[in-house]
C-alpha cells in the first residue's frame, strides 16, 4: 500500500469511527470506566462564586455556615489495545475480513479514550510481540495506531495470546483499561490471563466469521493453514472430518468463554456481518 493509500484509509476510518467514539461511545465509554470522573477530596468554607450544588448541607447545618464539597479530577487511565496480527486473522468472506473490523474497533475505542482524556497504547503480537507502542495522548497518536494496524506486517503467522498477556503484565505496572482483540483461536492462556485479569480491567472481543464455525460438504479441497502456510487436501464430503472440525473449533470457543469468565474478565462475540457498535453499546451499558 502506497503512502497516498494509506493515508486516504487512515483518513476513511477515522472519519467513521470517530463519529461513533463522539456520538455514542465517549459517554458510555466515560461512565463505564471512569464513573463521575472527579474523586471527593474535602470540605471547605464557601466562597464567593462557589457552585451551589456543591454545597454539603450536613456540615453547613453542623456550623451554621455554608461549606461546599471540593472534588479533584479523578487520575487519568490508560488504555492497551492487545491485538492478534497473525494469520488467522486475514480470513474473511462476503463482507468484511476479521482484521478490518478489529481496526475498526480499535480505532472506536481509541477514540473514545481520547475523549476522556486517556492515554492509548498498542501491543500487536503473533507468537511473539510485532510492535509496542507506548501509551500516549492525543489524535495524532490514535492515527499512528491506526496507520499500524492497517500497515504492518508480522514476522510469524502463528498466535500465542499468553506470551502477549505476560509482556502487559510487564510493561504496565499500574491499573489499565485492556482490549485483546483476537479470534481466540488458541491454546494455554487461561492462567496467565486470570494473573492479569487481577491488575488490569480486561476484555476479550473474539472476532469471528460465520464461515469459520463449520465446514460445508464440497468433496476434496485443498486448504491452507494460515497460520503454518500448509497446503492439505481435505475431504469435506466426511461427515466424521466436518464433525471434528466443528468439535475443536467449538471447544476453543468454550476455552474462550471460560477463560474470561473464571479469570473475572469482560468478553464480547463479535461476528463480521453484525454490528459491532450495538456489541460495543450493550456491554458498556451492563458494565455502567
Amino acid at each position: 500500500m502506497d503512502t497516498k493509500e494509506l493515508l486516504k484509509k487512515v483518513r476513511k476510518i477515522e472519519i467513521k469511527t470517530r463519529r461513533l467514539s463522539d456520538h455514542i461511545f465517549g459517554g458510555e465509554y466515560h461512565s463505564t470506566f471512569k464513573g463521575r470522573g472527579m474523586t471527593f477530596s474535602e470540605v471547605r468554607q464557601y466562597q464567593f462564586g462557589d457552585d451551589v450544588r456543591n454545597i454539603d448541607w450536613n456540615v453547613t447545618a453542623r456550623y451554621s455556615e455554608p461549606f461546599i464539597k471540593v472534588f479533584e479530577e479523578e487520575r487519568e487511565l490508560t488504555m492497551m489495545l492487545v491485538v492478534d496480527i497473525s494469520g488467522s486473522k486475514l480470513f474473511g468472506t462476503k463482507e468484511q475480513f476479521k482484521d478490518e473490523i478489529i481496526t475498526e474497533i480499535a480505532a472506536t475505542l481509541a477514540f473514545s479514550a481520547t475523549q476522556n482524556n486517556d492515554k492509548i497504547g498498542l501491543i500487536l503480537f503473533s507468537d511473539e510481540i510485532e510492535l509496542y507502542i507506548p501509551p500516549k495522548k492525543g489524535r495524532s497518536h490514535v492515527l499512528r495506531i491506526i496507520r499500524e494496524l492497517l500497515e504492518f506486517k508480522p514476522k510469524s503467522k502463528k498466535t500465542d495470546l499468553a506470551m502477549a498477556l505476560k509482556f502487559l503484565s510487564n510493561v504496565m505496572k499500574k491499573k489499565a483499561i485492556v482490549f485483546v482483540l483476537s479470534d481466540f483461536i488458541a491454546d494455554d492462556y487461561q492462567h496467565t490471563l486470570k494473573i492479569a485479569a487481577k491488575r488490569h480491567d480486561i476484555t476479550g472481543i473474539r472476532v469471528y466469521d460465520r464461515h469459520e464455525e463449520s465446514i460445508p460438504s464440497l468433496g476434496m479441497v485443498q486448504m491452507e493453514d494460515e497460520e503454518t502456510g500448509e497446503l492439505v487436501l481435505v475431504n469435506t464430503s466426511s461427515k466424521t472430518v466436518r464433525n471434528n472440525y466443528s468439535k475443536f473449533y467449538n471447544e476453543k470457543v468454550s476455552y474462550f468463554k471460560e477463560s474470561f469468565n473464571k479469570s473475572g474478565a469482560g468478553s464480547i462475540d463479535c461476528r463480521v456481518d453484525e454490528s459491532y457498535v450495538r456489541k460495543l453499546l450493550g456491554y458498556f451499558k451492563r458494565r455502567g
